[in-house]
């Protein structure tokens, strides 16, 4: 059995995305949190943070270790479902900048064989500015693929022309409605068409909520539309139904 195949129970996967444009092009959401370009078989993921728990340890905070294996085990489902030609990793794949030294070595086989036979592109985030060590792949400050380009940490630009077609993380969105009398707060992703930013991907990361003053200089008030996750479905809002913290 294959390390990639021995994970696969755990989690069981759909490539069955929610299509919207970016910047005219073609994309799909998945309720995992990735985001799938179908024209270029090409997987997006943002804010993995793996090692975070015993990045946490290091300094005496204690935290279940359990996160880069749920981590992992997650991302390699979505791989195998996608089968995609290229992953793009948007930054802070790694908590710290010593964190992939400490990747324990079944999950660094593991990652090994994520990356066998496809692109695998690095994204320096502010987390991991700099290239893991003793993995595959390209590292890069941000990348332009076509009409895309794709970087860790969005631009603070309200210019359309100047941000046209920045798919970023860095900002782990989440979003919060009122529904039926209770309010529901999920990860998401935030769009306005002509960029947008995913949610985190890692087990043991927090949410920023878009209603927060960091998003404003990102998309326009109420110019927005968040992609809320569910078990096997996302959940589309407008701005406008969108409540704070």
């Amino acid at each position: 059995m294959s390390a990639l195949t021995s994970h696969m129970d755990k989690f069981i996967v759909a490539p069955v995305c929610h299509d919207i444009q970016i910047n005219d092009q073609l994309v799909g959401l998945h309720d995992s949190g990735v985001m799938w370009w179908p024209d270029q078989s090409l997987l997006v993921v943002a804010d993995l943070h793996l090692e975070k728990g015993s990045s946490f340890a290091r300094r005496g905070v204690m935290l279940p270790p359990y996160d880069t294996a749920a981590t992992l085990e997650k991302l390699a489902a979505v791989v195998d479902a996608f089968d995609p030609a290229g992953v793009i990793a948007l930054g802070d794949s790694f908590h710290d900048a010593g964190g992939s030294d400490r990747l324990p070595p079944a999950y660094r086989a593991l990652l090994a064989t994520l990356q066998l036979n496809r692109d695998w592109i690095w994204v320096t985030g502010n987390h991991d500015p700099i290239p893991p060590v003793r993995l595959c792949g390209e590292t890069v400050d941000e990348i332009t693929v076509g009409a895309l380009t794709f970087r860790h940490q969005p631009k603070e630009h309200l210019v359309p022309e100047r941000v046209a077609g920045e798919i970023a993380g860095h900002l782990h969105p989440v979003a919060r409605v009122r529904r039926y009398g209770r309010s529901i707060r999920r990860a998401c992703f935030v769009t306005d068409g002509n960029r947008m930013v995913l949610p985190a991907f890692g087990a043991l990361t927090g949410g920023l909520n878009v209603a927060d003053r960091a998003f404003s200089m990102v998309f326009r008030p109420r110019q927005y539309s968040a992609f809320m996750l569910g078990n096997d479905r996302l959940y589309p809002f407008t701005a406008s139904r969108l409540i704070g913290d």
